[in-house]
């Protein structure tokens, strides 16, 4: 009973588009929705209202569950009552353009970092419909992740002046790590952060499972390496203030923040080796640079075994984690 009110909501009443809702209203209030507050989020549906009457029509309970999850390659997954289908979304202005049910596109009411309100306008006048989902961690999702696929990425801009609060301050008998002095960086000096993971080919007798490469504000770089037969083996690294800098200004001086944010296959070969083994594992880039932020996707980073380079990207981006891994495999001084 449940699924078939879903079905007469969702499916039975075609979508209003903006310009003849704009027609009807020319006082409606658009907005422009930032879509790095859709990227990489899961939604749960919860109910649908019928606005002018402000009527709760559907609620999901324990017999319907449905989960909209929007992924970083603009593609989303969506799970309804054990069934899991793919699609591709869009955004423009505040028009999210996800086909569900024979609807092609939705305007975005209102989002946060909790609540997504998605909404349709009948033709004919009789109403418009809200669909309210409330988001989810992964862990309360039913996607699984393929374990060669790139974690969750947070796209977020980065507020360097947002006073963040200290969980260590709760601990008074945690050990204080020891840092280089003239590495601390000062007040007035830039917030810059870099983030790499991701990258090589899942296979072989001991396959990666997670590299993972972050130097942060305060010249600490961490290294995550984990495979199957080894396990996680993490290893820490100090880079002085002043390389820092000058290894960002070089970043920044090759237009990397004007870059593409996803490079991907544009050839039958790449496509055909997407599928064959051992698995290209995508590679993500993240620079934050004072209030910039900055995250790059590369579907298959650098050359396979055979030499060749599948997906074109600027040659700056090979320098550049070059010189992370450079970093992180540099020994301290004794």
């Amino acid at each position: 009973m449940l699924q078939k009110m879903f079905c007469v909501i969702f499916s039975c009443i075609p979508l209003i588009s903006v310009a003849q809702k704009e027609k009807n209203n020319p006082d409606a209030d658009y907005f422009t929705v930032d879509e790095r507050k859709i990227i990489e989020t899961k939604w749960k549906y919860t109910y649908a209202l019928h606005l002018e009457s402000n009527t709760i029509i559907h609620q999901a309970k324990n017999a319907y569950e449905y989960y909209l999850f929007f992924r970083y390659n603009y593609t989303f997954r969506q799970y309804l009552n054990g069934k899991f289908t793919s699609g591709s979304w869009g955004l423009s202005d505040n028009v999210l353009s996800y086909s569900f049910k024979q609807i092609p596109r939705f305007t975005i009411a209102q989002i946060n970092k909790n609540v997504l309100i998605l909404e349709f306008t009948q033709p004919n006048s009789k109403g418009t419909y809200q669909y309210h989902f409330v988001r989810v961690s992964t862990g309360e999702a039913p996607f699984v992740k393929p374990q060669n696929e790139l974690p969750d990425v947070n796209v977020e801009a980065i507020n360097p002046n947002k006073k963040e609060k200290k969980w260590w301050v709760f601990n008074p008998h945690r050990k204080k790590r020891k840092r280089q002095k003239n590495n601390i960086p000062e007040k007035n000096e830039p917030y810059i952060s870099i983030e790499v993971i991701g990258g090589g080919f899942y296979g072989g007798i001991n396959p990666t499972t997670r590299d993972y490469i972050h130097i942060k504000n305060d010249g600490r770089l961490i290294k995550e390496y984990k495979s199957l037969e080894n396990g996680l083996v993490v290893t820490k690294r100090n880079i002085p203030r002043a390389e820092l800098e000058k290894f960002a200004a070089y970043i920044i001086a090759h237009d990397f923040f004007s870059m593409e944010r996803i490079y991907d296959c544009q050839t039958e070969l790449c496509l055909e080796r997407k599928k064959q083994r051992p698995k290209p594992i995508p590679l993500r880039l993240a620079v934050a640079y004072k209030n910039q932020r900055k995250v790059i996707t590369i579907s298959i980073f650098g050359k396979d075994s055979k030499n060749i380079q599948y997906v074109s990207y600027p040659p700056a981006l090979d320098k550049i984690i070059a010189t992370i891994q450079k970093m992180s495999f540099r020994m301290e001084p004794s």
